[in-house]
């Protein structure tokens, strides 16, 4: 197989979406997502159920990649997947299934982070993106995960600071259920922060030294300002939502762009780059875009679609990978804390 006709599926399965991408030399062909809605309902993701959706959607997505790339599973290089960090239940039924396919097609297979992809999910050809160049600063803000990492090429990465309790997804989320809003929280925080005064409420900043991140004094903060708020006039989260979650958001802003600029004077880089699933909150958008007239920054921020959990960026880790030609063998297993 020349360097000049590589494709790979990639399989993406680490929490509560089943995703199968299909990349030719770098450019995605397809990318399929399959949701699970019946985590809504009790208001977080029950691991449980999410393994046992991804087995229901595993081939149809698969299939469904393969189809929409217009290829079949004997044209493929190599087959990508995450191996972790995530839910274990979740994991093992994406690298199962890897495995699998891999082992019966008689081509490579190639274990991925998951928090790895976020980063290189930027590596993505697209003609409207530009690519960072080396060495920058990434910001990983999701569910599960708030970091900040040097990197220095694609596998050169050191995370120099992270969040010590809840992750920024986590304060969203978890703000939102004390205002009665539905799960996921954070998309709908958003909405409503387009709506109020960010600056209608003060919420004390975490102080936290170094780089590191903290969100639970936050969450804690948020609880007693309703309960107060609430106590006084029992109409209060209604009549004030929008700028309720302005001011949440606000805060929740502020705490990630201080991180930054301390990361970003302190190494002397000044290209930013954001991933993962809260990347794509345009509020933090937004801020990140400011900072390049303010501190001097350029700034990278991937297609929507590449920043919640999907398995593009799963194979333009397995294509650089590929490359390399580092492979898995087939005794390689999942793991749910997996470091980046």
């Amino acid at each position: 197989m020349t360097s000049q006709n590589i494709y790979i599926l990639a399989i993406e399965s680490s929490c509560d979406d089943t995703a199968a991408a299909v990349m030719h030399n770098g450019k995605i062909l397809s990318n399929i997502v399959a949701n699970q809605k019946i985590h809504e309902e009790y208001g977080g993701v029950v691991p449980e159920l999410a393994s046992r959706a991804h087995q229901q959607h595993i081939v149809p997505v698969v299939d469904q990649a393969l189809k929409k790339a217009s290829i079949n599973k004997e044209q493929l290089s190599a087959i990508a997947f995450t191996r972790g960090p995530g839910l274990m239940g979740s994991l093992l039924v994406g690298t199962s299934f890897a495995k699998s396919l891999a082992y019966g097609l008689n081509i490579p297979l190639i274990d991925v982070n998951h928090m790895k992809a976020h980063i290189l999910a930027h590596f993505i050809e697209e003609d409207t993106f530009e690519k960072p160049p080396f060495p920058f600063l990434a910001m990983t803000i999701s569910g599960g995960h708030t970091q900040i990492v040097r990197v220095d090429s694609h596998f050169d990465m050191e995370v120099i600071g992270e969040t010590i309790d809840d992750a920024v997804g986590e304060a969203f989320d978890k703000s939102g259920k004390l205002l009665g809003l539905g799960y996921p929280a954070g998309p709908e925080i958003d909405r409503r922060a387009k709506l109020g005064n960010p600056k209608a409420f003060t919420f004390t900043k975490p102080r936290v030294d170094g780089l590191n991140f903290s969100f639970s004094g936050l969450k804690t903060a948020i609880l007693y300002f309703v309960q107060k708020q609430v106590k006084a006039n029992p109409n209060f989260i209604e009549e004030r939502l929008d700028d309720i979650c302005a001011s949440i958001q606000y805060t929740i802003i502020g705490i990630l762009i201080d991180k930054l600029k301390l990361a970003s004077k302190q190494t002397g880089i000044k290209h930013i780059a954001i991933g993962g699933g809260v990347s794509a909150n345009t509020g933090i958008r937004e801020a990140l875009k400011n900072g390049e007239q303010k501190f001097g920054w350029t700034t990278y921020i991937p297609k929507f679609e590449y920043t919640t959990d999907n398995a593009a960026m799963i194979a333009i880790v397995g294509h650089l990978k590929y490359l390399e030609g580092d492979y898995a063998d087939q005794s390689i297993m999942a793991s749910a804390r997996l470091k980046l």
